[in-house]
Order: structure tokens, then C-alpha cells, then sequence
């Protein structure tokens, strides 16, 4: 199979125990592999190089730009496109095979969003909400904005829970939708992924509170982002959203644990931006 002209960007800080898999789902389907990592006390790094990844040290100065745009702007790339890929993230065959349709040298969209399905007991689900960003982009049309959070606490080196923007020139530009999804183990580390989402929610309450988010590159998600904000019950409506709207409960047990995730997410932002 030949490698499709991408280079793949997985960024770390202490993932020895989930890098594995998601490298090992990658294979030799990408022409360029590189793990940015931030100075992990585990064996992260020495992971990486055994799987014939190229490792990058990164340490964050507290200013812009954060780590993706840092590696964008800081590491020569063999490609222009460049997908990151978080690693509690895990490609699959059908993925792969769906970019072989895409002709990288020719196609003009400024990036692609890639769906994913979240993982739970080894299983992914059905339904239920579904990690959506825009992690597949030209590195040449789309960049990470800086924002002025670097006084809210949460994010730290990494960019939040926003998409890159299209970059000066480049505004009319199309964004792609990739689709097959990806999967996501997101529930691989209960205690992780409660300190991670207590961290996220402060940093998206300050961010709510200061009217500091960027536009989202496509109006419908910029519309639909507006009067999910303004809702008087966001937690609740995310539940609804999760079990019944994305049927979530298709998936019995595991679909209603998700769906209460959202719910204990925005509850916890509700809860910070009263105090």
C-alpha cells in the first residue's frame, strides 16, 4: 500500500500506556509519523522511536503559539497536509482507504473534519455524541489562532476545544468532512478523564465568560454553537442530545454513561461560572 502524503502529528506527555495502540493503528499508511512529546517522565518517548516515529521535544514558554501551531510552525514537514491524531485515538483500515480518494497534491480544501467514535469495554459505540474537530489540515491554509486565555487555568500548552481557522488568503477556502470516522478510547482512564474535563470545564467557563472564542470555519456550527450557549439547561440538553437525538440509547448501558458524561461536564461549567 502507498503511503498517502500526510504527515501525522501526535503530540504527548507521559502516554506510554494508549501511544502503542494509536501508532500501531497507523502502520506504514502515512508518509511521516512524528511524536511531539513534552517531556514525559515515562518511557513515551522510547515508545515512539521503537515504533520508527520521529520524536520532537517541545517545552511551552506560557505564550503563543501553543503546541499544535508550535509543531506547524516550528518543524519542517515533509507535506503540507498534516493530521494530528491524539493518542487515545486509534485509526482504522476503512479510514485509511477513504484518504486514498483524496488527491492531496490537487485538492483545494483548507482541511477536513474527521468524526470518532468513542470506545468503551473495547467496544465503539453506535450512538451517542461523537468527537468531531478539525484535525486534517493544510498546513499552508489553516492555523491555530492565539486567544487571549493564557490567565484562564485548564488548557496550559495545548489549544482548546476550538477548530483552526482558515488562514489570510484562504477564507473562502472549503473544509472537507472525512467519512469514516476514527475511534476514540477517551474512557480507557476513568481517574483521567475526570481530572481532564474538571481542568477543560474551568478553561471553557472563563472562555464563555469572556467572549473569547474564535469563529467556528462553518456557519452552521457557528449558529447552532451560539444558541447552545445561551440555553438555560446546557447539561441537560447535552444529555438529550447524546442519548436520545444521537441514539445513544442503542447502545444500552455504555450509551447512557456517555450521555451522563456530557451532562457532568456542563454541569460542572454551570457550577464555576455561578462562584
Amino acid at each position: 500500500m502507498m503511503a498517502r502524503p500526510i504527515s501525522v502529528i501526535v503530540v504527548t506527555k507521559n502516554e506510554e500506556a494508549r501511544l502503542p495502540r494509536a501508532l500501531e493503528s497507523l502502520g506504514s499508511a502515512f508518509a511521516e509519523v512524528i511524536v511531539v512529546d513534552s517531556e514525559s517522565a515515562d518511557k513515551t518517548a522510547a515508545i515512539a522511536k521503537n515504533a520508527g516515529a520521529r520524536v520532537v521535544d517541545f517545552r511551552w514558554n506560557g505564550a503563543y503559539p501553543k503546541k499544535r501551531q508550535w509543531c506547524l510552525d516550528n518543524i519542517p514537514l515533509k507535506h503540507d497536509w498534516v493530521f494530528f491524531l491524539d493518542a487515545d485515538e486509534e485509526v482504522t483500515s476503512d479510514f485509511i482507504e477513504d484518504l486514498a480518494r483524496i488527491d492531496w497534491e490537487k485538492t483545494p480544501e483548507a482541511g477536513f473534519f474527521v468524526s470518532a467514535h468513542y470506545v468503551m469495554n473495547g467496544k465503539a459505540l453506535k450512538g451517542g455524541l461523537r468527537n468531531n474537530k478539525l484535525c486534517l489540515l493544510h498546513k499552508g491554509r489553516m492555523m491555530f489562532p492565539p486567544l487571549n486565555d493564557l490567565d484562564i487555568p485548564g488548557m496550559g500548552e495545548i489549544e482548546g476545544h476550538y477548530q483552526p481557522v482558515r488562514k489570510p488568503g484562504y477564507e473562502s477556502a472549503a473544509i472537507g468532512r472525512i467519512k469514516t470516522p476514527i475511534l476514540h478510547h477517551a474512557f480507557d482512564d476513568p481517574a483521567g478523564w475526570q481530572a481532564r474535563h474538571e481542568r477543560y470545564a474551568a478553561w471553557e467557563a472563563g472562555m464563555d465568560q469572556g467572549g473569547l472564542w474564535p469563529q467556528d470555519p462553518l456557519r452552521l456550527r457557528r449558529v447552532l454553537k451560539r444558541l447552545f450557549k445561551v440555553l438555560p439547561c446546557r447539561a441537560e440538553a447535552a444529555f438529550l442530545h447524546s442519548y436520545i437525538f444521537k441514539a445513544g440509547f442503542m447502545d444500552g448501558a455504555a450509551g447512557l454513561k456517555l450521555a451522563a458524561s456530557r451532562w457532568h461536564y456542563y454541569r460542572m461549567i454551570r457550577v464555576l461560572q455561578k462562584r
